[in-house]
């Protein structure tokens, strides 16, 4: 039973900072497409690893946004603790995915290969 509670949790804290990141933040250092791709909420409920992916056209614009969102991580963390119910309101600790951008430059590689 605790392995289900834990995935529904995980999910509904990605979808509540998915939805956050989307309407709620008005930074304008945020220009990227910033998608969530995992969450995981420890047992106690006390942090959150978000891992997240974005998109941009340089790497100074992919900075500029993460640190963005890592300033706006107590926002996030107290909007989650009204959205979600949950005995603890648990701290946000981004970290970058890049695992889709590796998939394309692997896709690309065996494109090469192929021709």
């Amino acid at each position: 039973m605790a392995k289900y509670r834990a995935g529904r949790i995980n999910e509904e804290v990605k979808k509540e900072i998915s939805d956050i990141i989307r309407t709620e933040i008005k930074d304008p250092r945020l220009t990227a497409m910033i998608s969530v791709v995992d969450v995981n909420v420890t047992k106690d409920l006390r942090y959150a690893k978000v891992y997240i992916s974005i998109f941009a056209n340089s790497d100074e614009e992919k900075n500029a946004s993460f640190e963005a969102l890592k300033n706006a991580c107590g926002f996030i963390r107290r909007e989650v603790g009204h959205r979600v119910n949950l005995r603890y309101a648990p701290e946000i600790i981004f970290e970058l995915d890049n695992s889709i951008e590796h998939g394309m430059h692997i896709d690309s590689l065996l494109e090469k290969i192929n021709k």
